[in-house]
């Protein structure tokens, strides 16, 4: 039986001025706001104010946040970083010059973070996973790139082919091709972009072995979130690992979001040794951050005394202070004993999930791990992307689930991970649960009334 949330919230109706900005911004946006991944069903949610684990919206309707995209770990209005941001904007944010502030952070970063032995701040996960690539190529000497099926990477061209594919009229290909993720892409990308699927040992094994002296790095999140958020299996791993290193190929661990999986990161939770990671949201705490990081060998590509670097990055808002700060006392906070907390209680949400699954015996399953899970209306668990595409009826039901969630004051991301925030209480674990064991019950009593 499941417990009841004591803190249930009113179900929010008004959507009168959200509907107005909406209209405004429509005068001004191409398609009324200024990033694809606004979610609207059918106007946007505007936001007025963030409080801990909590979004106000504009028309006073208050709910529980797990879209945040996974950046806020802290949830919304962190006291210590407010009040460290609020400090240092007396004294400038913006310089031409170096400050101590990222020294700090980098400090932090290298000594908690196995992979990370240098590291450079560029300003998004995006441009990260860009000079990242960049950098394997000029290690290497070679152009082209493997990365995995279905996976999120950011907007960079080579890093995002292949995160858009879908099955055609007669089902999947047999091998994976990198679609090109927009109209105009040069033809050359798909050339120079190999796609591996998840968890296929043999397949990764193959591939790589055929184009093995074009591949300057593969290009991994240890468990990609929008291709289903999966578990990496251990072969899997010591598969990539053995292969990369036969043929000397650089391993790339896109942790951008999956940093917060534990105190050393991802990679290092499941026994991955990259020689290049790339790190942002948690580590900027709110505010805009990319990193990337790796091995001293590999990363002297960006720096040199005298000469010009074999990769010269620079950029107006890298290492700001702002963000320097923020990140610092975000992840200082971030202690062991917190990230402890938040595996118990992403376990006992995901333990709970699945308890609800079973109890109604519902076609539906949960993957996940740390402050991270997300629901599938399938009833095996998907072990690679092509298990976890959505038909066009499971997306229909994911909607559908997401709507009555939204009645009951939780905001839930489709196709995303979905995440936890140290702000998080019992209460809002049990406002979940209850969520989805409602979700559930009407779908049962609504799939027993429709004419067979």
């Amino acid at each position: 039986m499941l417990v009841q949330a004591t803190n249930r919230l009113r179900q929010p109706t008004a959507r009168s001025k959200s509907r107005h900005l909406f209209h405004r911004a429509k005068a001004v946006f191409p398609d009324g706001t200024t990033r694809a991944t606004v979610e609207r069903d059918p106007l946007p949610i505007y936001v007025e104010r963030g409080e801990g684990a909590y979004l106000v919206d504009v028309d006073g309707n208050r709910f529980l946040d797990l879209n945040n995209f996974t950046t806020l770990i802290h949830g919304h209005g962190f006291a210590p970083v407010s009040e460290a941001v609020v400090d240092l904007m007396r004294s400038g944010t913006c310089f031409a010059n170096p400050t101590e502030h990222e020294i700090a952070l980098a400090e932090l970063l290298t000594a908690r973070i196995p992979a990370i032995e240098h590291v450079r701040f560029v300003n998004s996960g995006t441009e990260a996973v860009m000079f990242a690539i960049k950098a394997a190529r000029a290690f290497t000497g070679r152009h082209a790139i493997a990365r995995i099926e279905g996976a999120y990477h950011g907007a960079y061209d080579w890093a995002e082919a292949g995160q858009g594919v879908a099955p055609g009229k007669g089902g999947w290909d047999p091998g994976p091709t990198a679609t090109p993720a927009y109209r105009g892409t040069p033809p050359s990308v798909a050339d120079e972009v190999h796609l591996l699927r998840f968890n296929d040992v043999e397949g990764l094994e193959r591939r790589l072995g055929e184009i093995s002296d074009r591949i300057a790095c593969v290009l991994i999140d240890p468990m990609p979130s929008r291709a289903g958020l999966i578990h990496p299996e251990p072969a899997f791993i010591e598969a990539l690992s053995n292969t990369a290193r036969k043929y000397g190929i650089l391993i790339l661990a896109d942790e951008v979001l999956n940093l917060r999986q534990s105190y050393g990161g991802a990679s290092a939770r499941y026994g991955l040794t990259p020689d290049l990671i790339t790190a942002g949201k948690i580590i900027g705490g709110g505010f805009p951050i990319g990193a990337i990081g790796g091995r001293a060998e590999v990363m002297r590509v960006f720096g040199s005394d005298e000469t010009k670097p074999l990769l010269p990055q620079g950029g107006t808002f890298s290492a700001n202070p702002v963000s320097m700060v923020a990140g610092r006392v975000a992840m200082e906070a971030m202690t062991q004993d917190a990230y402890d907390r938040l595996e118990q209680i992403g376990d006992r949400l995901r333990d709970g999930l699945q308890a609800c699954i079973a109890r109604h015996e519902a076609a539906f399953s949960v993957t996940g791990a740390a402050s991270l899970f997300r629901i599938h209306p399938k009833r095996l668990a998907p072990r690679e992307f092509r298990d976890a595409y959505l038909s066009a009826s499971e997306a229909a039901l994911m909607r559908t689930m997401g709507r009555q969630f939204l009645e009951l004051g939780i905001l839930l991301p489709r196709g995303a991970a979905a995440c936890l925030s140290t702000a998080m209480t019992d209460s809002d674990i049990d406002l979940i649960l209850n969520a989805f064991d409602e979700f559930l019950a009407t779908e049962a009593k609504s799939g027993k009334e429709r004419p067979q």
